[in-house]
């Protein structure tokens, strides 16, 4: 099987380019870098070197593939080098939850997934800290530290787990209406760790019912999705249409808000996120 192959190759990649990012961790000073919306968003050394590492390896082993990256060679910008937008392109976030990397908090993870005709069709998430390997490929399952993992086939209940987002905020400013009222209640225990990825493959694992994404990127949704795809679960934006195939055709870096849940929980959690926009 072609992906499974592809996946043989990209787990110990993973691990190397973990094995980068542990080196640096609690080593790095904050930089930033400024998209054509005037947000700065951080970056260290240590995201462009472990970048760096994966892209060359990708390169090497699949010289036809495209390859877009949170990060550039310069810092300034991300990486867009997609020839063929409906072909094989690998999406790369060197280190999902920089934030928690710059400031000593050990959520965030090295992640690559792998989008063919604009579908998630490989994923990995290495939750670097934990020692924890997510993956997913298309007809192979999904699997943390090679054991097989499922979503939470239920819906929402007093017991139920939901990961938000650490930026709530939508372009106008404002928060939404669904986010005041999933914070204010106490029914549904909500975590934010501040790693979309890890908050995303956690639906994956079961530990989490569902997992909302505000401002995540493409880089931020790919790898997960292919993990909570394979892990029966759904992936769709914030009013439940789908992301993919995602086209990658002019793409610059443009926001990617995402749900992950498992299918009756996704149902409930857009029934309130429509109601409550």
């Amino acid at each position: 099987m072609p992906l499974k192959d592809d996946l043989d190759f990209i787990l110990p990649l993973a691990r190397s380019a973990g094995a980068i990012a542990r080196e640096h961790y609690g080593k790095v000073a904050r930089l930033t870098k400024t998209h054509a919306a005037a947000d700065e968003e951080a970056v260290t050394l240590a995201d462009r070197a472990v970048q760096a590492h994966i892209v060359a390896a990708l390169r090497r082993k699949f010289p036809g593939d495209g390859i877009i990256g949170e990060e550039d060679e310069s810092g300034a910008g991300i990486t867009i080098d997609c020839k063929h937008p409906l072909g094989r392109n690998w999406v790369i976030d060197p280190i999902d939850g920089t934030n928690n990397f710059i400031a000593g908090l050990g959520h965030f993870a090295v992640c690559i997934g792998l989008l063919d005709q604009g579908h998630p069709v490989l994923g990995v998430v290495y939750d670097v800290t934990r020692d924890e390997m997510y993956a997913g490929a298309q007809g192979c399952g999904a699997t943390l530290n090679g054991t097989a993992i499922a979503v939470q086939p239920g819906a929402m209940s007093p017991a139920s787990m939901l990961m938000m987002t650490s930026n709530l905020i939508k372009k106008d400013g404002t928060a939404p209406a669904w986010a005041t009222r999933f914070i204010s209640q106490t029914l549904w225990k909500l975590r934010i760790l501040g790693s979309a990825a890890v908050e995303a493959v956690l639906v994956a694992r079961g530990v989490a019912h569902a997992a909302i994404t505000v401002n995540g990127k493409l880089w931020d949704c790919v790898a997960p999705a292919a993990i909570v795809l394979e892990a029966g679960g759904t992936i769709t934006d914030l009013v439940g249409a789908a992301i993919f195939p995602f086209d990658l055709r002019n793409y610059t870096g443009a926001k990617v808000p995402f749900l992950s849940a498992g299918p009756a929980a996704a149902e409930m959690i857009l029934r309130e996120m429509r109601e409550h926009p």
